[in-house]
C-alpha cells in the first residue's frame, strides 16, 4: 500500500512499483520522489532527472541559504562576510537577508527614477547613488546599526563619511525601495521602521503593480507626514524643492 510521507514523498512497496510502473514514473515526472520498500525497509529512491547544471544551482542555492539566509549575526560578523562574499545581502535587526536579481520592470522604474534624480541634483552638492550601495543606519537607542542597500538613495553628507576603502558611512537624505514579490513585506515594514529610526528624511515606496508611490516623511525619528499619489498625480519631494515625479509617466509603457 503506497502512503505519503511530507519529507520524502510518495513511499510504496516493490511489489506495488512493478506492477504500476508506469504509474509511479509519470509521478516523479512531476518533480516527486518515491521511494521503494522492500520488506519494510527502504531500499531506493526514484527522484525527477536534473541535468548537471540545475542540479548544481539547487545545490548553490540550498547552501547558501543555510548558510546566510535568516542568520542571526553581529554587524562585525555582517562585515566580514559581506567583504568576503559576492552575493547581495542586508542586515536587518540582526538579521541576514539575500537579495534577489531584480526584474526587468523594477529596473526600468529604476533607470527613469535615476534620470529624473540626477537631472535635479546637477549644480547640487547632493549626489544620486543605485544599489548596489551599502547604507549603514545607526538607528535611535540600538546598538546594532543595520546595513540596507535602498534601490534609489540620495546623498548629502558625502564629505568626511567616505573611508579609505571608498565606503560611504553617512546617512541619505532620501531613499527609494522598488517593491517586489520578495521584498515587499520587508520594504513596508522593516525598512520604514529602519529609515524612521535613523536620520533619513524621506522615504518613497514604489508599488508597480498597484501603479502607486508613497511618501514618507519622517521627523524626530516618527512619522512625520504620508502621502499616496496614483496615476494623474505628480509626486512632489517635502525636502527637496523642485524635485518631482509624474506618476503615469513612471509607470507607462512598461513593456
Amino acid at each position: 500500500m503506497s502512503t505519503i510521507n511530507f519529507k520524502e514523498g510518495l513511499v510504496v512497496t516493490a511489489t506495488e512499483l512493478k506492477q504500476n510502473l508506469g504509474k509511479y514514473l509519470d509521478y516523479v515526472e512531476q518533480q516527486n520522489d518515491v521511494v521503494i520498500t522492500k520488506n519494510g525497509n527502504k531500499i531506493a529512491r526514484f527522484t525527477p532527472y536534473v541535468t548537471d547544471i540545475e542540479q548544481y544551482f539547487a545545490v548553490r542555492e540550498k547552501a547558501l541559504d543555510y548558510q546566510y539566509g535568516g542568520k542571526k549575526v553581529s554587524y562585525e560578523e555582517f562585515l566580514e562576510i559581506s567583504e568576503k562574499s559576492t552575493i547581495r545581502m542586508e542586515l536587518i535587526n540582526g538579521e541576514i537577508y539575500l537579495l534577489a536579481s531584480p526584474n526587468i520592470f523594477h529596473q526600468e522604474i529604476l533607470g527613469r527614477m535615476h534620470l529624473v534624480f540626477n537631472e535635479y541634483l546637477k549644480g547640487k552638492k547632493c549626489r544620486v547613488f543605485l544599489a548596489p550601495f551599502d547604507v549603514h543606519l545607526k538607528k535611535k537607542e540600538i546598538k546594532t546599526p543595520d546595513v540596507v542597500q535602498p534601490d534609489i538613495l540620495i546623498a548629502c553628507d558625502l564629505e568626511n563619511n567616505i573611508t579609505e576603502k571608498g565606503r560611504y558611512m553617512g546617512t541619505p537624505d532620501l531613499v527609494v525601495e522598488i517593491l517586489s514579490d520578495s521584498t515587499r513585506s520587508k520594504d513596508m515594514i522593516d525598512k520604514l521602521n529602519s529609515y524612521m529610526l535613523s536620520t533619513v528624511k524621506e522615504y518613497w515606496i514604489i508599488d508597480a503593480k498597484k501603479e502607486t508611490i508613497i511618501l514618507y516623511s519622517f521627523a524626530n525619528h516618527d512619522i512625520d507626514n504620508i502621502k499616496t499619489f496614483e496615476k494623474g498625480d505628480i509626486v512632489r519631494s517635502l525636502i527637496f524643492k523642485g524635485l518631482s515625479i509624474d506618476v503615469k509617466e513612471l509607470f507607462s509603457e512598461l513593456f
